[in-house]
């Protein structure tokens, strides 16, 4: 099953990417959140999140965010064990 992924972003402008992507068993917040990955690996500029749009009406921006923000505080408490 494909999914059409809409991400609005600003970097040095207000820009819009899209794509059609498999979800290959993933839940379509997961695909969103790794194609933003993705535009903020290839951005020159900081890049801050708009809006995510999937098959063109539904607005899953805060679920993206939140995701985003799980993962961060996963990475965090993962490098607070470290002995240095």
């Amino acid at each position: 099953m494909n999914v059409t992924i809409e991400i609005h972003y600003i970097a040095n402008s207000r820009l819009t990417q899209s794509g059609s992507f498999r979800l290959r068993g993933k839940q379509p917040v997961q695909v969103a959140l790794d194609f933003w990955k993705q535009i903020k690996k290839e951005m020159s500029y900081h890049a801050k999140l708009e809006k995510v749009i999937v098959d063109g009406d539904k607005d899953i921006t805060d679920l993206v965010r939140e995701l985003e923000k799980s993962e961060w505080r996963s990475i965090e408490q993962d490098h607070s064990n470290l002995p240095f």
